[in-house]
């Protein structure tokens, strides 16, 4: 069950934030070695920050237990990155709420398509986009790590009725 869940815009650089993404790089280390690198698509703190980005901290009570972020990368395209929550909080829908407060950030800011990738060795991510609406798309950022590319319509985008 759910405690009290609530997301609050963090600069990704900065603790908690920073914390955060630096345990989803390292849990990802064992699966694809470091993802942060150049030839990898770019997820800079000024990217999902003001005015075309943003990163949120889900907090439950006064822990932070997970985040992502999104940046621009059209006037109606985003992409979302680095979801990530903690161990201890997973199992409990926490990665389906914070999609959802991404998506509604994503919405605030203008967008009316996001975008995002996931790995061969993270089909859990993968089924998780899928049961919220992400189709698969060809491969939109030439991330060397992924095997899946979705693309979702937000909710009151053009086309929808």
């Amino acid at each position: 069950m759910l405690g009290h869940l609530r997301f609050v815009s963090s600069p990704a650089d900065r603790p908690p934030a920073s914390g955060l993404v630096a345990a989803m790089i390292d849990e990802l280390v064992p699966l694809y070695g470091r993802i942060d690198i150049p030839q990898a698509p770019s997820a800079t703190p000024a990217e999902m920050g003001p005015p075309g980005g943003a990163f949120l901290v889900g907090w439950e009570d006064e822990l932070a237990v997970c985040c992502g972020g999104l940046k621009r990368l059209s006037d109606e395209a985003c992409e979302i990155k680095r979801m990530f929550v903690v161990p201890q909080a997973r199992g409990r829908g926490i990665a389906q709420l914070l999609l959802d407060a991404l998506e509604d950030a994503a919405g605030g800011l203008g967008y009316s398509v996001a975008r995002l990738d996931t790995g061969a060795k993270q089909p859990h991510a993968q089924r998780l986009y899928e049961r919220a609406g992400y189709r698969s798309v060809a491969d939109f950022n030439a991330n060397p790590f992924a095997s899946f590319w979705g693309e979702k319509q937000l909710a009151g985008s053009v086309g929808d009725s």
